[in-house]
Parts: structure tokens; C-alpha cells; sequence
């Protein structure tokens, strides 16, 4: 502002002084020899006068104008205009000095902050002033306006709108509910997109039913199936097998029952129905038989119950690829599908095989809730059965919706959430009620960006389709940007079976969001209470209660274990054995309300506000609200225990050469180095420095990318993480590997032990290269 003032009272003196009044236009042009900058003078052609704000220091000796003899009209002519002049200057003066400051297009808050800013930045003219920001939004002002925006009517409303009782993935009623996402996500003014992919899905036979028989007695015709079941005949003695575990698999070959071509009979709980069949298939069995445990007394035992059992996620047959149209890849599976048949049965039909078992009895924990049967048995010589599986592969078309909710900053980075919206029956917990939360969350955070919230991120609404095969739609879409989501997006928040009772708060997540979890609990206070929070309500017996693995039929895991982005779900469960409905038309309204005890409204608006914070906060921030430390601590404990196995194998003397854990506890060591210096960083850090934040968020977004093995193809092994993935090269088969060598268990391998153990460590040496940020800043000691 002093530059035009300065100017101003230097042209009233001119005037006053009795200088040529005749003016310049000066221009400050750049030497294109490397001088120094000169002043050009040029006459002006007309009477208005225009500044270029060029600082009289900076002007170079130029030539004079002198003015001539003037007639008296026109010395009259001169007078005028001094006069004009001296009013210009006046308001010229006063505007400058008294005009109010311009809002900034993209304003710069501190890390608690968020703007109340307009636009995007644009791209300014060459002489435009910087202008001050205005004040913005606080963490407690944005958190007061989601919980404004979220109400337990309101999920009532939309509960009604989007329950139906068929909407299995590529049916018309799945396309009806991905259409109703498309059209709020367009009121909304998301920008939505779809995408397609053709699956192959395996479905019940038309003209085949399958069939169980016991003897020569038909024990039913299931409606009920398990996809990706092997299909035929199969004929041999049952074996009832409890849960399916393998401890409980093993327990049962220690008492000579041999499960060699064996039908295996076992009830849902513990594991997955794909976990179940991996491990039957494990021990040779040649089917497995699986039926719903009743979670009351009055359950319907006709209740049929569906499922999948491929152990993993995605389409089986194009592994590793996206499932594009027209993509030509040369035939192929997935080498989770199963070589045996699988099949699920009514409780009713478990009954009657149960009553007709003989063999010894089962141990006590294997006994169930089934009414009606005196003792539980193993199976006798006698109890022979058929099995028999006629399900058909399907080509289907599925949908994505996505919405995006842009970020003013780094609208190329964004927080993923998504729902499942498939079921196989009507899947009310399952799918139906992560839709609702999903576009009401978009709405209420849409509503919140036009009262003023601005996000310095993105993000991203997601319905997926076909969860109920193995999260087929959402692994899909991973596969299809293998190389780039993982730069791009940096949590996903699944929101897929979030209230299933009323009593207890359970979550599975990375460790890179374990504090911004608890922070969470810790605002979000419950509906019953104002007084009282989450943390307060569920978290009496600490944090680490809350927590558990997250296990594969997760929505979240293949964000997690198969692109590397850390990933979060969470759940409101009920005590004892938990809401067993899901797979079942009894996962309706009615079950859920009791679940609840009539308060499902009250527990969306709590879920709501726990998924909605944790993306805020994600995205309103400077730094990204992933705890590098965390996975200190979660390393280091598993260091720890693969160091116990290692001084265990020594003192048992079976390894022919020595093994050290020394270049593991040092990989270690950088990793805690390197998550430390990124805290030293940011604190000493100008958080104003985009670039700045930019560069530090970069590097915590690859801490859980890195820790994908990069020994191992996607193709062939595709949950890479070592933590929390399958396969030869994690950190849980490393450790029981190493129990197998101290007990000299047949299949043990020496040499492929020592593999495990340099590839783990090179893994997190790696991650920890990476943390550590530019090449100079290394630890080389390894």
C-alpha cells in the first residue's frame, strides 16, 4: 500500500513544483542479455493516467520531454486538468488506505483448523497483491456441524427407502439400489461415476438342485448354497468336526479319526466359511457340510443359510487382473478355490445327521445349541454319506458407484469411504444399513462444505457390488489401479456390518490408524448421554480390547493386505455369540431392532459420527493423522516374539548352522529411527509449507504400501502385507516355521526358513529407507 501512496504524493508535488505536466507510462522490461532492468518512456497518447506501481529507485536515468510555448487556452486547458489530477489523487488515496482486504481463494490454517474459504485456487495475474485468509473453522466447530447434520429419524427414513428383501449382486434389485446411490450422489453434486466389470459368479443350478442324503435316506435339497464350491458327487463316512479349526482338525487325528476322504460336518462361528473348507481341504477330506448354529432358543432351524468359499477376495478366475469386458487373459483361478465340495445345510438337516452319528462321543466343546440331540458323536463306521453339488458359473455384470466430495489443497489425495450394497437374502445388517450410512454421510459432509467446511483432501464415496462373493467389487476396482491408488489414496473406511448389537465396540485396523481411533471414541459421545463418550462407554477394559485381526471376509482387508492402504472397520456387537444372522434371511429389521433393543436409529447416528471424524479429520489436517509410531511398537512386539522362537530353536540344536536375529532387531531400530525423525520433522516444521506437507504426508501414505513383500507377485500371492496377508513370506508363517523346526515337524525346511527370515527383514529395512526420506538421511549400517 506505501508503494502507491508514495507515488501519489510524488505526483502532487511535481505539479505543485511547476514540472512538465505532461506524464509517462513506464514499463519495467527484463534485458534479454542478462543487464539490469531499464525503464522505457513513452508519450502518452490520452489524458488518463495509469501506475504501474514501479518503484522510483528502480528507474533508470531517462530522456526529459520538454514542453513547448502554450497558447492561453491552452495553459487554461492545463489548469483544469492539475485540478482533476489533485481529485484523482484524493480518491485514489482514500480508496487505497481505507479498502478492506480480499478473502483468500485458498487460505492457510493452522493444524486444527479448517477454512471457510471459497474456491480452488486460481491462477493470478502477474502484479496481483497476496491478500490475509479469513478466519477459519476450528476442529470443534466441524465436528459440531456433522452432529447436527446426522439424526436418528433420518436414518429411520432412509432404512425404510433402501431395505428390500432380493438384491443379490447383478440382480435387478441391486441395480434399483446402485441407482438410487447415483441419483444422491448427483443431488449432491458429486461428480458420480461408475464402473463395470464382467465376474463370473457361481450360482444354484436351475434344473439341478443339490442334494444331501444320509445312507439311503434323503436327508434334503438345500436352497441354500456356498459359491465357488467344487461341483460333483461325492460319497464317504461323516465326521463331525465342531467349528472347523485346525487345532480342532488336528485334536481329532490324534484320536485316530482320519479325515481322508471323509464328509466333514461342521457349524458356523469362530472362522469363516472359506477358512472352514481351506482347512478340511487341508487334511484330504472330500466335502464339508456346513449348518447355522442357532444363536436362541426359537431360532427357525428350516433357516437356509448362503455363503462363499473362496479363500481369498475377487473374481476366482481372472486373479491378479480386473475383470474388465472384453480383457483376453488365458484361463486361470484363483489358487483359493477349492478342490472339494461344499455345501450348506438347515439346522433342521443337521439335526437329523446328528441324531444318526454313532462313533464316540466329541469332547465337551464341541457340543452346540442344537435341541434335541442326547450326545454328540464323531462318527461311526456305518455313517456313510452323499453329497452331492450341481452349482453353474454365471457371467455377471456389476456396478460401482462412486461420488467424490473434492479437497481445496491436494484434491489428488482422499480418504475411500464405502459400503457393500449386495446381498445374498435380504442382508439388513450385512449391506443395507452401510448404505444408508454411506449416503447420509455424503449428504451431511456435502451440507457441511456449503456451510463453510473445507477440506484440504478428497473424498470418496463408495458402493461396492458383489461383497458377498468375497468383496468381488471392491477387489475389482483395486486391481484395475494397482499402480497408482496406493500414491493417491490413503485410508479406506469400510462401513460394511457396523452395528450388529448394542454392548460392545469392536474394530480391525492398521496400526497406522489405531490413534486416530481412539481420539475418535474419545469425542464422539453417546446419544443416551451427553456426558459420557464411546471410549468411556466401551472402552472401560482399555484400547487394546477394542482391537482385533482383521480377518479376510473383512470388506476392508484388500485395501489393506492387497494394495497396501491402511484400512479400518468397525462394529457395535452384542455379547455371547453375537448376531448370528448374517448369510440368512433372518438378517432382517425385526432381529436387528432386537439387537439393538429398538435403538438402531441412535447406534447409525453413533456409527456415523465415528466413520464421519475419522474422515475429517483425515482431511483436515496439515499432516495426515497416521501414527508412524504405532507401528513401532506393533513390530517391535513381533520382533520380539520371532526372537524368542530363535533363541528356542538354538537351545534345541536342530538347525545345522546357526540362525541370528541381529539384522532383524537392527531393521527395527532404523524403522523406530526413521518414525521418530518424521516427528521431529513435523514439529519443527512451518505447517503453512504446502510443499512442505506435502513431502511429509507423501511419506507416511508408503510406510503400509512398503510392507507389502516385493519378493512375491501379486498375481500369484496377492495379500502381500507381512503382517497381515497369506503365504510363505508373512510374519505369522515365519514365526511357525519356526516352532515346526524345533519340533522337527516333517515338511520343515531350513534353507526355506532362512528366506523367510532375510525377506522379512529386508522388508522392514525398506519401509524404513523409505520413511527416513531423502537418500542422505539413511541408516547404512545394514
Amino acid at each position: 500500500m506505501a508503494g502507491p501512496i508514495n507515488q501519489a504524493r510524488a505526483k502532487i508535488s511535481k505539479i505543485f513544483n511547476g514540472e512538465p505536466q505532461s506524464y509517462t507510462r513506464f514499463n519495467l522490461t527484463q534485458n534479454v542479455e542478462g543487464e539490469s532492468s531499464h525503464v522505457e518512456v513513452k508519450l502518452s497518447g490520452d489524458g488518463e493516467e495509469e501506475m504501474e506501481g514501479t518503484e522510483a529507485a528502480h528507474r533508470h536515468p531517462a530522456s526529459t520531454y520538454t514542453q513547448r510555448p502554450q497558447r492561453r487556452y491552452r495553459t487554461l486547458c492545463y489548469g483544469a486538468l492539475m485540478v482533476l489530477l489533485i481529485f484523482l489523487s484524493g480518491y485514489l488515496i482514500g480508496y487505497v488506505t481505507h479498502r478492506k482486504p480480499e478473502a483468500s481463494k485458498l487460505p492457510e490454517t493452522g493444524p486444527a483448523a479448517c477454512t471457510t474459504a471459497g474456491q480452488p485456487e486460481e491462477s493470478k495475474d502477474e502484479g496481483d497483491a497476496a491478500v490475509d485468509p479469513e478466519p477459519s473453522l476450528d476442529w470443534s466447530d466441524i465436528t459440531s456441524m456433522l452432529r447436527q447434520r446426522l439424526s436418528s429419524s433420518a436414518f429411520d427414513d432412509l432404512l425404510r427407502n433402501f431395505a428390500m428383501d432380493s438384491h443379490e449382486a447383478g440382480s435387478s434389485g441391486d441395480e434399483s439400489l446402485a441407482n438410487k446411490v447415483l441419483y444422491t450422489f448427483k443431488s449432491l453434486n458429486m461428480n458420480p461415476w461408475n464402473d463395470e466389470h464382467y465376474v463370473q459368479l457361481q450360482m444354484p443350478s436351475m434344473t439341478k438342485p443339490n442334494k444331501i442324503v444320509f445312507g439311503s435316506e434323503e436327508i434334503g435339497q438345500p436352497k441354500g448354497y456356498l459359491a465357488y464350491s467344487a461341483t460333483g458327487t461325492k460319497e464317504g463316512k461323516v465326521v463331525y468336526a465342531n467349528f472347523g479349526q485346525i487345532e480342532e482338525l488336528k485334536y481329532l487325528r490324534t484320536t485316530g479319526v482320519d479325515l481322508s476322504e471323509k464328509i466333514v460336518l461342521m457349524r458356523t462361528g469362530q472362522i469363516s466359511l472359506a477358512e472352514k473348507v481351506a482347512n478340511a481341504a487341508k487334511f484330504n477330506a472330500s466335502a464339508v457340510l456346513i449348518y447355522p448354529e442357532p444363536p436362541y432358543d426359537g431360532f427357525d432351524t428350516k433357516t437356509e443359510l448362503y455363503g462363499h468359499v473362496h479363500f481369498g477376495t475377487g473374481d476366482p478366475y481372472t486373479p491378479g487382473f480386473p475383470s474388465f469386458n472384453h480383457t483376453q487373459f488365458p484361463p486361470a483361478k484363483s489358487s483359493g478355490l477349492p478342490e472339494i465340495l461344499a455345501q450348506t445345510i438347515t439346522a433342521d438337516m443337521a439335526l437329523r445327521i446328528h441324531q444318526k452319528m454313532g462313533g464316540n462321543d466329541a469332547p465337551e466343546n464341541f457340543k452346540g445349541n442344537l435341541k434335541g440331540i442326547a450326545r454328540y458323536r464323531l462318527g461311526g463306521d456305518g455313517d456313510t454319506m452323499t453329497v452331492t453339488v450341481n452349482n453353474v458359473l454365471v457371467d455377471t455384470k456389476i456396478h460401482n458407484v462412486f461420488g467424490v466430495l473434492n479437497g481445496f489443497i491436494d484434491p489428488d489425495h482422499y480418504v475411500v469411504i464405502g459400503a457393500q450394497r449386495d446381498s445374498f437374502s435380504k442382508g439388513y445388517a450385512k449391506s443395507t444399513v452401510g448404505t444408508c450410512l454411506l449416503v447420509e454421510l455424503a449428504r451431511a459432509i456435502a451440507e457441511m462444505m456449503k456451510g463453510g467446511f473445507r477440506p484440504k483432501r478428497s473424498i470418496v464415496f463408495a458402493s461396492w457390488s458383489a461383497g458377498d462373493y468375497g468383496s468381488v467389487g471392491t477387489t475389482e476396482w483395486l486391481e484395475g489401479y494397482l499402480s497408482s491408488l496406493d500414491k493417491k489414496a490413503f485410508t479406506y473406511i469400510s462401513l460394511d456390518g457396523v452395528i450388529q448389537g448394542r454392548s460392545k465396540f469392536r474394530a480391525s485396523a492398521s496400526p497406522l490408524l489405531y490413534s486416530l481411533l481412539k481420539d475418535t471414541l474419545k469425542e464422539v459421545e453417546t446419544l443416551a448421554s451427553n456426558d459420557r463418550t464411546l471410549f468411556q462407554d466401551f472402552g472401560k477394559e482399555g484400547f487394546e480390547d477394542i482391537l482385533e485381526t482383521m480377518k479376510m471376509e473383512d470388506g476392508a482387508y484388500p485395501f489393506l493386505a492387497f494394495s497396501g492402504i491402511p484400512s479400518i472397520s468397525f462394529r457395535f456387537v452384542s455379547d455371547g455369540q453375537g448376531y448370528g444372522y448374517f448369510g440368512t434371511p433372518l438378517d432382517n429389521k425385526a432381529n436387528l431392532e432386537i439387537a439393538t433393543e429398538q435403538r438402531l436409529g441412535d447406534f447409525c447416528v453413533s456409527a456415523a459420527q465415528v466413520a464421519g471424524q475419522m474422515a475429517l479429520r483425515l482431511v483436515h489436517d496439515h499432516i495426515l493423522r497416521l501414527d508412524v509410531t504405532s507401528y513401532t511398537r506393533f513390530i517391535r512386539k513381533h520382533v520380539v516374539m520371532i526372537n524368542n522362537r530363535v533363541n528356542q530353536l538354538k537351545h534345541a540344536g536342530t538347525m545345522s548352522a546357526p540362525l541370528s536375529s541381529k539384522w532383524l532387531i537392527s531393521a527395527i531400530g532404523s524403522y523406530s529411527r526413521a518414525a521418530d525423525s518424521v516427528i521431529d520433522e513435523i514439529l519443527n516444521s512451518e505447517l503453512e509449507d504446502r510443499e512442505k506437507c506435502r513431502t511429509i504426508n507423501n511419506r507416511i501414505m508408503r510406510v503400509e504400501h512398503n510392507l507389502l513383500s516385493q519378493y512375491v507377485s501379486p498375481r500369484d500371492v496377492p495379500f502381500r502385507h507381512i503382517f497381515f496377508g497369506t503365504g510363505d513370506y508373512t510374519v505369522s508363517a515365519l514365526t511357525d516355521h519356526l516352532r515346526d523346526l524345533k519340533e522337527q515337524v516333517v515338511g520343515s525346511d531350513a534353507d526355506l526358513l532362512r528366506n523367510q527370515f532375510a525377506l522379512t527383514t529386508w522388508t522392514i529395512q525398506s519401509c524404513a529407507n523409505d520413511l527416513a526420506g531423502d537418500v542422505w538421511a539413511l541408516d547404512n549400517e545394514i
